[in-house]
């Protein structure tokens, strides 16, 4: 596997409150302190525990959403879905609220972006994308029983692959692709945004399927 490149000299799963080591994000989430004091406004860390054996991983937060909240897909539509297809498989229980305090819990998985701070319209730049990629593959690194990674989008996808060492040319995005990279299985997924949902590219029934397929990769006896 890939070592993760250090944050200041120091090998940590998570960014600090205040990571300057992308200045366009910082200075974006500086902006958004001042016109939402009351949101999180920081990098935001893995939702769910680190011996999960799923790992889901997302683009970005989202600006209303995990922005806002503090935990992954908490608080906009790619969360209702996500979090209601996880319920239905047995991965979380209790009730999702769109707040990080609704005592929402994961089963054997857990939930992550691949950049950890939000990004202006959404869209990390690809360098953006390679310096955050050192926390992804140090939490991989950590999870010592992890058995597959449900990428959520071809960023994701091409972020994992980078973070393992695994060549993109080999493991070519698609719904419902899976590829076996070092130690765990990669399934990946077109995003549950609302874009995608909106537009058909994405059904219910769709994430649906890859969803019970990462599960039955994670936890074939389940």
């Amino acid at each position: 596997m890939r070592q993760s490149l250090p944050y200041n000299g120091i090998m940590i799963l998570e960014p600090p409150h205040d990571c300057a080591l992308c200045t366009r994000l910082a200075q974006f989430r500086a902006t958004n302190a001042e016109s939402y004091p009351e949101f999180f406004n920081a990098p935001v860390p893995i939702f769910g525990a680190s011996d999960a054996r799923l790992l889901i991983v997302g683009l970005a937060p989202g600006l209303k959403g995990a922005n806002r909240t503090g935990r992954p897909f908490t608080g906009d539509w790619a969360g209702d879905l996500l979090f209601a297809t996880l319920l239905k498989h047995g991965l979380a229980r209790g009730t999702y609220d769109e707040r990080a305090d609704d005592g929402l819990t994961l089963v054997e998985c857990a939930i992550t972006n691949a950049v950890r701070c939000v990004p202006p319209e959404n869209k990390p730049t690809p360098a953006e994308i390679r310096t955050c990629r050192r926390f992804l593959a140090a939490q991989i690194s950590a999870m010592a029983h992890l058995r597959t990674i449900l990428a959520l989008g071809r960023i994701a996808h091409d972020s994992v692959c980078d973070a393992l060492g695994a060549k993109k040319s080999a493991c070519p995005f698609k719904h419902g692709g899976v590829h076996k990279l070092d130690r765990v299985t990669l399934v990946s997924s077109y995003h549950c945004s609302r874009y995608n949902t909106n537009t058909g590219v994405l059904t219910e029934a769709m994430f649906d399927a890859v969803v019970r397929q990462a599960k039955l990769a994670a936890m074939p006896s389940l």
